[in-house]
């Protein structure tokens, strides 16, 4: 069973773990979760339903149920991932089953803003790099230290030159990704904002 979910909060500068390989071009966010799983009140039981249809599949043998990979929370990926309806409960139950980064030569658009707003950095590499880590991952174990600093990926045996749009990575590195934790830093802006609303005003006075 894995620890239980603990949410990235403010700047993030640097990720370790495991690595844990799905290849595989445009899988989309119904193979990532379900259509079925979307009425759940709240997130949390997510992660126990990631990949939910491929791994009844495969009977045991997706990369998600190996027990070599429980432990696993950086993500690598080939091209187009997270295509498909825009469904925010993709990155939602990647996080909670415990993926903290996604490494991928390409991401559709509004999955990777989704992963962005809940803090998980996804970065791209060449095609050629990606196939790399994977044929790596598929015959040993693979521990990956990421600094988004220098937006660099490196392990005993191998490095990697990371890339990740700018502004994301200032978000991350600044912890503005974390809108919840960027309001309570500036609940003094917030209340002198509301203050000088004018409809607030009219309110007040009536």
């Amino acid at each position: 069973m894995r620890s239980k979910f603990t949410p990235p909060i403010g700047k993030i500068s640097n990720i370790n773990g495991q690595c844990i390989s799905l290849i595989g071009n445009d899988i989309d966010t119904d193979r990532i979760i379900p259509a079925r799983f979307l009425k759940c009140v709240n997130f949390d039981s997510l992660g126990e339903y990631v990949f939910e249809d491929d791994r009844k599949t495969l009977k045991g043998k997706h990369p998600f149920d190996l027990e070599e990979n429980k432990n696993s929370s950086i993500l690598v990926v080939n091209s187009n991932f997270g295509c498909g309806s825009s469904r925010e409960h993709a990155p939602q139950a990647l996080i909670r089953w415990g993926i903290k980064a996604i490494l991928g030569e390409s991401f559709a658009d509004i999955f990777y803003s989704n992963c962005i707003a809940i803090g998980i950095p996804c970065f791209t590499l060449p095609k050629n790099s990606i196939e790399e880590i994977q044929k790596y991952c598929h015959n040993q174990f693979l521990f990956l230290e990421i600094d988004l600093k220098k937006s660099l990926a490196k392990s005993k045996y191998l490095n990697f030159n990371l890339e990740i749009k700018e502004s994301s990575r200032k978000m991350f590195l600044s912890g503005e990704w974390d809108a919840t934790a960027t309001l309570l830093a500036n609940t003094s802006l917030v209340e002198k904002k509301f203050k000088e609303l004018p409809y607030i005003q009219f309110c007040n006075d009536n």
